[in-house]
């Protein structure tokens, strides 16, 4: 018998003590781990790059953590419930960028890199100029992410708590703060891995129980939606009506994830390139069972709960999941989804924040500021300032942008992501003739273009601003960004040929791909 939709009612909103002490619970574990590694964070090595010590299979884990978010667990959920198949975009787009980042960066970056993707970029390149741009552009794709999940971190606890969403927010970033100030990368990975187990038993759980109530067949859960919502839910169409805004996000979302700093600073805590390989082999099974689930998660939302109810709760529909868990398992369920979601949230928070820190001590302090002559107690000391920066600019961000759906927030940072550093992370393991100049243009160009159409895009000026139209038509600029990128780093690198920058391609590239120096 397949179910169908029912009246809702829900305690969302109202005090929840079984949500608490699952929060309190979950918060007191990730301390203690935090407590633990700061015995263990000594050195800049250890708070970037956690010694260099994770094993593959850990590192996946903590990968798939890393990138399953507040975006994926809410926000795909909550866009699936309201908007029915356009949603799944954004599931398959983030989804099929892994095997870029396994053919293409996953064992150049290891090889080339120290703590940053900068240290890519600027191997064979001048220092100052490239390292400069690439924080510019890991600053905002870091911003706009944080965006999203301090957003869904603040409706979750808001709704859970019956607190008010700005204390939320500042909740979320005191904690936040912490993990990362005192523990560094050895407790960001480990609440990454403990986080990556959580959220992938609470989507099981629930999927498991919203299918058994449509017989254990995915095609009656899909079916119910479309009796009730009528066959568009399952056409494209709802959410990204033009074929060009179909084209530029699945370009965000797909090559998006090679250029995503807090990412990419994985890749660095193991200790070969054949250990970050394989990191991406099992964070790319891990990642790919979550987002099939939710696919069952969003049309059960939308079939038993209802796109409407969903949207009375929270405007963003970014509380279809824990509506969900509450309606098939009741409070104690909600209570451990809620724990579950903001599990996501912190361990994504903590370590877009250390990469962010990364860029600010390591790439612009240490090497253009300093010029290399900083202490190492002096790059531990920046690096813990900047995340305490960053924790605040999070906080900020959350509050401003209250009520966006969090999905949707995340594909303009892979947006941004994908236009100023993919494109240079490419080209300078790829091409002999790529130069300074080539390089900070690129990054330039496309962080810079990517922010100013944003800006532009019905994204901001309707949605958000309300005016009656926008000056650039497309949601996420990345299908004319990224191609601009390149197109200004190659064309710059021709008019600005540097025979002598050229000259230390062939060491690199043998680095690149042997992890050692010619002899």
């Amino acid at each position: 018998m397949v179910a169908t939709a029912q009246q809702v009612t829900t305690r969302i909103g109202e005090p929840n003590a079984v949500a608490m002490g699952f929060f309190f619970v979950f918060i007191a574990i990730t301390l203690g781990i935090t407590w633990w590694a700061a015995r263990r964070t000594r050195t800049t090595e250890h708070y970037y790059a956690a010694g260099r010590t994770i094993g593959p299979r850990q590192n996946g884990f903590a990968l798939a953590g890393d990138y399953m978010s507040a975006a994926s667990f809410l926000g795909i959920a909550g866009l699936v419930s309201t908007t029915g198949f356009d949603g799944l975009i954004y599931s398959t787009g983030w989804l099929v960028g892994w095997p870029v980042v396994l053919f293409l960066i996953a064992e150049p970056l290891r090889n080339l890199g120290k703590y940053t993707f900068a240290d890519v970029v600027a191997a064979r390149l001048r220092q100052a100029p490239v390292r400069t741009a690439a924080a510019a552009g890991t600053l905002a794709t870091v911003s706009l992410y944080l965006i999203a999940q301090m957003v869904g971190a603040g409706s979750l606890v808001r709704l859970m708590f019956g607190i008010s969403y700005e204390a939320a927010i500042v909740i979320v970033g005191v904690v936040m703060i912490a993990y990362v100030l005192f523990g560094g990368m050895i407790a960001t990975t480990w609440v990454q891995i403990v986080k990556a187990v959580l959220l992938l038993s609470g989507a099981l759980i629930l999927a498991f129980l919203v299918l058994w109530r449509f017989g254990m067949n995915p095609a009656a859960l899909f079916a119910a939606a479309a009796e009730r919502y009528g066959p568009s839910v399952l056409a494209p169409g709802r959410l990204v009506s033009k074929p060009l805004d179909a084209v530029s996000l699945g370009l965000a979302l797909m090559f998006g994830t090679a250029g995503l700093p807090h990412i990419l600073m994985r890749f660095y805590t193991v200790p070969d390139a054949k250990s970050a390989r394989r990191s991406v082999f099992y964070a790319t099974g891990l990642i790919g069972a979550f987002y099939l689930l939710t696919f069952v998660l969003g049309f059960g939302a939308m079939v038993l709960v209802g796109s409407e109810a969903i949207k009375a709760v929270e405007p963003g529909g970014n509380m279809a999941a824990p509506l969900l868990a509450e309606l098939i398992g009741g409070t104690p369920f909600l209570g451990f989804i809620a724990a579950v979601a903001f599990a996501t949230i912190l361990a994504v928070v903590a370590g877009l924040t250390l990469s962010g820190a990364a860029a600010l001590s390591h790439d612009l302090w240490v090497s253009v500021v300093r010029k290399d002559q900083a202490t190492a107690d002096e790059q531990l000391r920046v690096a813990r300032i900047a995340t305490v920066g960053l924790g605040i600019l999070g906080v900020l961000l959350g509050i401003t942008f209250k009520g966006q759906n969090v999905a949707f927030m995340v594909g303009l940072a892979f947006a941004i992501a994908a236009s100023a550093n993919f494109p240079a992370l490419v080209l300078s393991i790829s091409w002999r003739g790529y130069t300074t100049a080539g390089a900070v243009t690129s990054m330039v160009v496309g962080t810079a273009g990517a922010l100013i159409l944003i800006y532009l895009s019905p994204t901001v000026q309707i949605d958000i601003l309300k005016h009656d139209t926008a000056w650039f038509p497309l949601r996420n600029p990345a299908l004319v960004t990224m191609p601009l990128s390149f197109l200004a780093g190659i064309v710059v690198s021709l008019l600005a040929r540097r025979p002598e920058e050229a000259a230390g391609f062939d060491r690199l590239q043998t680095r690149a791909h042997l992890g050692t120096d010619p002899s």
